[in-house]
């Protein structure tokens, strides 16, 4: 009997930011000139959002300049790693990145583009960032339904933003994966964290409290399904001043020496 057509989802495509695998469905059409996802941008303009990849490389070299070789940063929310691919190459010799990403198809993506661009100063983790290690169920979308996978909630709230496709919380369409904490790394140094979970972002950050005190790290975190106010709140009790940045609230603590040129 002739095997049945297997749909290819994942294809490798020539980037600005070097080869990368990418979905060919991470796309939610919004109207005939707007869409929605990581795969939508990099597909139509061969990048994804320069703008915000600049201003994090212009951060990691003022982290370097005023605290030398040996940079960690970390890319909570990763998706196929445009980020952490960027910062790999622009960090070769002097630092490191830690990329994490919960939804495992997307995962291997991620692996397979810090493999593909030789990336040997990442490492990707399978794990939802939170508040507590553990495990925690998340759901499974359709990855052959045009949809904006990194736009996926993993937890179930009232008014869930719809990716292209409408998205099953119920027990049985839910899959376990790992939990973490950065507080659980230890990390020796921190200098920039970047975090874009859907709406966990101050879990995210309750986990990181520890890590956050010591190391300081300038922080870049999505501010659109977490309030604005509430990220502030949580900011200044740690003594970091916040700008805003598209999407993003910017924040370095008091006694972060990039601080300075940052404001100017």
């Amino acid at each position: 009997m002739p095997k049945p057509p297997r749909k290819i989802a994942f294809v490798t495509i020539a980037t600005e930011h070097g080869t990368l695998i990418v979905n060919r469905f991470d796309q939610h059409i919004v109207n005939q000139t707007t869409g929605i996802g990581v795969g939508f941008q990099l597909l139509e303009a061969s990048c994804y959002d320069p703008g915000e990849v600049d201003l994090t490389l212009k951060l990691l070299d003022l982290r370097r300049e005023h605290y030398g070789d040996g940079a960690i940063a970390v890319d909570c929310g990763a998706n196929i790693g445009v980020f952490t691919v960027e910062w790999a190459k622009h960090m070769t010799g002097w630092g490191v990145v830690v990329a994490f990403e919960a939804q495992e198809r997307i995962y291997y993506a991620l692996a397979g583009n810090i493999a593909i661009n030789n990336c040997f100063n990442a490492r990707a983790v399978h794990a939802a960032v939170t508040k507590e290690p553990g495990t925690m169920k998340i759901p499974m979308p359709n990855y052959f339904a045009p949809s904006s996978f990194g736009s996926l909630e993993l937890k179930q709230r009232v008014g869930n933003e719809f990716i292209g496709q409408m998205i099953d919380y119920s027990e049985q369409r839910m899959t376990a994966v790992p939990a973490t904490t950065l507080d659980a790394y230890d990390f020796p140094r921190l200098d920039l964290v970047k975090m874009d979970i859907e709406g966990m972002e101050l879990e995210g950050l309750a986990g990181a409290a520890v890590c956050v005190a010591k190391h300081h790290p300038i922080l870049l975190i999505e501010a659109v399904k977490v309030g604005k106010d509430e990220l502030r709140a949580w900011l200044g009790q740690h003594d970091y001043t916040t700008f805003d940045v598209g999407m993003n609230l910017l924040a370095l603590h008091s006694a972060d020496k990039c601080l300075a040129q940052v404001k100017a």
